[in-house]
Order: C-alpha cells, then structure tokens, then sequence
C-alpha cells in the first residue's frame, strides 16, 4: 500500500484521485496515515516516560527523521503528495487551537469575573500504563484526536468548498469515518460520572468546532476586500468569546482529547512534511539566511524572554516561565506540553489564556502583514509603532510581575501583560531586523515564524498569506529550528526536577548566543 500513488485508476503515478475503488483507497490512507502518526506520538512518550521532559522534543526527531527517509527512499516525493491524509492533518492547526482558545476564554472569564467552580468530578482517567509512558486514557485521547483532526477538518472543508487538490469530493467519507470513530473512542474503564451526557458532550463539542470553523472562514472571506486577516484570528474570537459565555462548561472527551494530543498529533504530521523536504529546501537561494534565524530566534526570543522575566521580573519558576513564553511567541511545542501537563498542573491552566491574550493584537498585527503582503515589502512606520508599544508594554509587565510576591491573580495579570507585549516585540522586531537586512517579506514571514515556533503566523503562512511558496515551504522551515528544543524542555525539565525553579546561569548564555545569531543571520543576505 505504501509505495502507490494516487492515480488516474486508483492509486496511479500522476498523483489525481479518481471514484473508481475511492472508498477502500481513502481506508488505505487511513491505515496509512494511523499507523505512521500515532506509534510516533507514543513512541515519543515513552523514550521521555520517567522523566519531566516534554515528548514533542522526540516527536521532531521522529518526524523529520521519518519524512527524510521516507523522501529519500523513494516511497515518496517532497511534500508527501501520496499521503494526502497526512496533508490533511497538518493542516488541521486550528481545530486543535480552537480548543486551546475555548479554554482560555473560560479561564478568562472566571479571572475578571472572579468566579470560583467547584472542582470538576466529570471523569477520573484510568493511569494504568498500556503503553510504557502512556496511560489507557491518555492512549484512548491519542486515538481520538487522530480520527477528529481528520473528520473536522474533512467535514469543514467540504461544508465550506475549500478542498485540497483532488481529494475533495471523498471528505464526506473521510469525515464519516473519522467522526463515526472519534465518537466512540471513549475509555470504558475511566470512572465517569454520567457516561450517557458525557458522551453527549462530546458530541456537543465536535459541532462546536465545525461550526466555529465554519464562520471564521466566512468571516474571513467577508473582510478579505478590506484586509486580508486569516481565519485563524476570527477562530480565536469565536472560540475565545464561546468559551467566555460558556465558562461553567465542563470538558467532554473532545477537549479533553484535543487538549492532550491536538497539538502533537498535527506537528507530528507538519514535522514529517517537513523532514520530506529537507533535501528540496537547501538547494533554495537564501534558504540559509532563513534557516540560521530560525535556529537562532528560538535561541534569543525564547531565552531571552525567559532572562527578562528571571532578571526584571524577579521570577524563575515554570509555573510563570512555561505558560508565560508559551503565549508572549504562541510557540506550538510549549503550548502543547504545557495543556499535555508536562510543565505541571499550574501551567496547564495558565496556558489557554496566555496564548488567548497576544491574539487580540493580532488585529493589528495581521493587519500590516496583510497591506505587507499585499504590497510586496514591509510597512515600515507601522512595524516601529507598533514594536515601540510592544517593548513598553514589556517592561511595565516585568515590574509588575517583580510585584506580584508569589500571588496567583497577581502573576496571571502581569504575565497576560507579558505575553501581549513580549508577542508585538519578537513578532516586529524580527521582521524589521530581517527587512533591515534585506530578505524578502515571504522569507522573512518563514524566518519569523520558525524562529518564534509562532502558530498563528504558520497557519496563516500554510494558508497562502505570502504566497505559493511559502505555503510549501513552511512546514519544512518551522520543523527545522525544533531541533534547538534540546536546550528547551532539558532546561525545562531540569527546571521540573528541581520543583520548578530555573537556572539562571544557561538561559543568560543562550540567551546572549542567540542574540548575536540572529543578527547574524539577518545580515547573511546582504
């Protein structure tokens, strides 16, 4: 099954799907793509299991790993064009966010309102390990977020005309299949209080989704003669002022499970495409330069972030660290090990509002980039109005923060803050870095977003904001600098070990390393 294209008479050699045998071809892919993603998931879980680390670190290695041989082994070509199903997924960044950002205007709400819930007692997982590092539960939420990324995201494309190439007339079959599964994976042996309503909810949820997906891409298109803003901002709107109205929502098995495994199971897929077009990339003139700022922006944004609130803020523990760069670079690997819970309890609940809080600013942020876009190089005046509130906002957050004293709405306040300025300073200062120097406004949008692991901008690059070949590219480009996340979750992880306290020594070291690497890199194409 593995080495056919999709072809003229099934699966062929000029990569078009046709109706002949569609149905067991689309089962095929199925199989395909299942038994590829989630062993990598799993497999990531239990080389880290024992310890504090994050396994999205393992799932990069994997994933490019397997992309790469996968290309050069000839079972498929770059951008792994025969596994449309696995495209699919990877595409499918938002379903896994529009939870994140549900939970964060839940949380949200509670804060200003000031309202306390009683413990939810919806369901107590079942932490038997089936697999080593992986709980029943936990392996039954894997299971499941696979099938919903795929029905959701099939479902939604179909009900809104977006297809993909010529997959698109079996969405209907993909969304049946993966949705008719996703429903039933729910664990039997988790003790639930209510299995009839609980089963109900996450039902409830699943057409939450589609729906929120469905009016933030009409949304979107209806603004487009205006300002070309992704639908990735109007989801975050939605979903965020959904999860505001909603705050005493209790989570059925579908944001449980997305929570948990959204975000590894799409980078997983992205991380694959990417690894496919390692060999593709490197022959690209100015490739380099992006690459290096990739590298070295997760270096400097990241550390140096941390630096700041260690230093200014008088802070070194995860709890305020994880959560709080999680959302200032919507970075997609912390975020998904912070709602996995491997940065601890504390940081699980913080994460959904800090990556909620820069996303208001997108507005304004999405806004230049688009007239960027539209316009071929960068808005300068804007970038440095904007870059200066950015870097202001910053240090008002770190006093705050410095004045918190260790108390809970005192922190959450300083580093939503924190997260909002820190965003709007590593967002434009690498664009006005990189315009400075010189590279081309859709490099540089693959610089930046690789550099800051920045979700909202690689969805909104995957989706054609600058252009055909960026939108191929990125993936590739945002896989690469995960390979710094060694530095990442060991520091972490360390950090984890010694009940959540940082050290302070390496993140300054890292911190000034990749400073003058991204001056570096930006200047390279000059």
């Amino acid at each position: 099954m593995v080495g056919f294209p999709i072809g003229e008479e099934g699966f062929g050699v000029d990569g078009s799907l046709v109706h002949q045998g569609a149905g067991i071809l689309v089962l095929n892919q199925f199989l395909l793509s299942l038994f590829l993603l989630i062993p990598m998931v799993l497999v990531a879980r239990t080389v880290v299991a024992g310890t504090r680390y994050s396994p999205i670190l393992i799932i990069v290695i994997f994933g490019l790993g397997m992309g790469f041989i996968m290309r050069e082994t000839g079972v498929s070509s770059p951008g792994l064009s025969e596994f449309p199903l696995i495209d699919l997924v990877a595409r499918a960044t938002i379903v896994a966010l529009i939870v994140s950002f549900f939970v964060g205007g839940q949380e949200l709400r509670k804060i200003f309102g000031k309202i306390t819930l009683p413990p939810d007692d919806t369901v107590v997982l079942n932490t038997e390990e089936t697999i080593l590092g992986t709980g029943r539960t936990h392996l039954i939420f894997v299971l499941r977020s696979f099938f919903l990324l795929l029905g959701i995201e099939a479902l939604a494309r179909h009900l809104i005309g977006a297809s993909i190439g010529d997959l698109g007339y079996t969405y209907p079959l993909i969304a049946y299949m993966g949705l008719v599964i996703a429903i039933i994976l729910i664990d039997h042996k988790a003790q639930i209080s209510d299995k009839r309503r609980y089963f109900q909810m996450g039902v409830v949820e699943i057409m939450a989704v589609i729906g929120i997906l469905a009016l933030s891409h009409h949304c979107a298109q209806w603004v487009k003669p205006m300002i070309a803003l992704p639908q990735i901002f109007f989801a975050m709107i939605i979903a965020a002022g959904l999860g505001a109205c909603c705050y005493r929502w209790r989570y059925g098995p579908t944001i449980r499970a997305l929570l948990f495994a959204g975000l590894p199971v799409v980078l997983a897929a992205n991380f694959m495409i990417g690894g496919s077009r390692i060999s593709e990339a490197f022959t690209i003139s100015g490739m380099n330069a992006v690459l290096a700022y990739g590298f070295f922006g997760q270096m400097f944004w990241m550390f140096g972030g941390i630096a700041l609130l260690m230093i200014l803020g008088k802070t070194n523990h995860a709890r305020n660290l994880a959560p709080g760069m999680a959302g200032s670079l919507s970075h997609s690997g912390l975020t998904g090990a912070c709602t996995a819970g491997d940065m601890g309890g504390i940081a699980a609940r913080r994460a959904p509002i800090m990556i909620n809080v820069p996303f208001f600013g997108h507005i304004f942020v999405f806004s230049i980039l688009a007239m960027s876009a539209t316009q071929g190089y960068l808005s300068l005046w804007p970038t440095l109005i904007l870059l200066a509130c950015g870097m202001l906002l910053t240090l008002w957050s770190l006093k705050r923060m410095a004045h918190s004293y260790g108390d809970d709405s005192r922190e959450v306040a300083a580093l939503m803050q924190f997260s909002f300025g820190w965003q709007i300073t590593a967002l434009f200062g690498g664009f006005l870095l990189l315009h400075l120097g010189g590279m081309p406004l859709n490099f540089a949008a693959m610089a930046v977003s690789s550099g800051l692991s920045h979700f909202g901008l690689f969805a909104a690059t995957q989706g054609g904001m600058f252009g055909d070949q960026a939108a191929l590219l990125i993936p590739f480009i945002f896989s690469m600098p995960f390979l710094i996340h060694p530095l990442v979750f060991f520091l972490f992880g360390k950090a984890m070990e010694r009940d959540g306290h940082m050290p302070y020594i390496p993140v300054v070291i890292i911190a000034s390393i990749g400073f003058l690497g991204i001056l570096w890199a930006a200047f390279l194409t000059t």
